[in-house]
């Protein structure tokens, strides 16, 4: 049971500046008895090879493509895309109905394999392995962003977020219009720079350093903080500390230092709970085809649902669909309780 300090007790409403949105902090409800929902832990030890898994090098996909003997990580095209690059344009026709708006999208999906083992998440693979993700994410962006608007770059991790194969892997997805999230934080972002003259999440990764209540992780190039608006119980943020637009500005030395912080960080998740600790997570930066982008920082958003231990994790159910976003443990609870893990991954002691 968590020790609760009287003065964290009372509700109180945090806002999200990126979103604009508020979530409510109940802290006192971090004591109520859980009898709910708990979720299965997997004790599979995973080979580093497996001959049924449609990602695997050299084995055969669901629609018959066959994966190259890969020796690092590896994109192609979604076989199952959300997107495509030939739509038809004629549902635009409807656009001038208020009540049933609709129009084309035109995209493009791909899958990121991390590395050709089965059996090895992020924070298990050597910091040049990791390193390597980093440059392949860069380069997916620049040739995508040559041709769409928003490219988004994700990991889904683990059965519980809803990954459909074991073996470690992102997505991404690129679009000719800018999602819903995208878009909020876009015009906050684009507010704070004419209200204030500076960057939004540049003031805010310094006030975070400054005020050192919210620090997971910390190098020369980036912070990781578990933001003061934060919605999942251990939500975290990934900051440059210096001004950066996306993934492809990235200079050798601040690639590095993201290799070792993305490691530094997913280890400490792993630890919490030992498990294979299970996250969506993503990168945001700077849209294409405009240069409107001074407003824009780069960052990474992770939203692991797990709560109180690996088989409790939190939903988004009642009140949180219908009215407001709420959370028991406060961000600066969680904060401390990832900082004070080790960086060795618990597989390895």
């Amino acid at each position: 049971m968590l020790a609760m300090n009287p003065t964290e007790h009372h509700p109180h409403r945090r806002h999200n500046p990126l979103s604009g949105e508020w979530i409510l902090v109940s802290p006192h409800r971090a004591l109520r008895p859980w009898q709910g929902a708990k979720e299965t832990v997997s004790k599979e030890v995973k080979p580093a090879y497996d001959e049924t898994c449609y990602l695997c090098p050299g084995n055969e996909r669901i629609g018959g493509e066959k994966n190259p003997v890969y020796s690092g990580p590896y994109a192609f095209k979604n076989d199952f895309a959300a997107l495509l690059t030939a739509t038809d344009n004629t549902s635009n026709q409807n656009h001038t109905d208020e009540l049933f708006q609709r129009e084309a999208a035109h995209g493009e999906c791909r899958v990121i394999c991390f590395s050709p083992r089965h059996d090895l998440s992020l924070p298990e693979m050597e910091l040049p392995a990791i390193r390597e993700v980093v440059d392949l994410w860069s380069d997916q962006t620049t040739e995508l962003g040559n041709k769409y608007r928003w490219v988004q770059i994700f990991e889904n991790k683990g059965a519980a977020m809803g990954c459909s194969n074991p073996h470690p892997h992102g997505q991404i997805w690129a679009s000719d219009f800018l999602p819903n999230e995208a878009t909020k934080e876009d015009i906050h972002q684009a507010a704070y720079l004419k209200s204030h003259g500076s960057n939004l999440l540049l003031d805010y990764a310094q006030s975070e350093i400054e005020k050192n209540q919210r620090i997971v992780a910390i190098n020369d190039d980036w912070v990781v903080v578990v933001p003061y608006w934060a919605t999942w119980p251990f939500e975290t943020l990934l900051l440059p500390r210096t001004s950066i637009k996306r993934l492809s500005d990235l200079t050798d030395s601040q690639r590095d230092h993201l290799a070792d912080i993305l490691k530094r960080l997913l280890t400490r998740y792993d630890n919490l709970f030992e498990t294979s600790f299970p996250y969506s997570m993503g990168w945001h930066g700077a849209p294409f085809q405009t240069d409107a982008i001074d407003h824009w920082q780069l960052h990474a958003h992770f939203y692991p649902p797990l709560l109180r231990s690996a088989t409790v994790k939190k939903f988004m159910v009642g009140y949180e669909m219908l009215a407001n976003a709420q959370r028991d443990l406060t961000p600066e609870q969680a904060a401390t309780q990832l900082a004070a893990l080790s960086e060795i991954h618990y597989t390895k002691k």
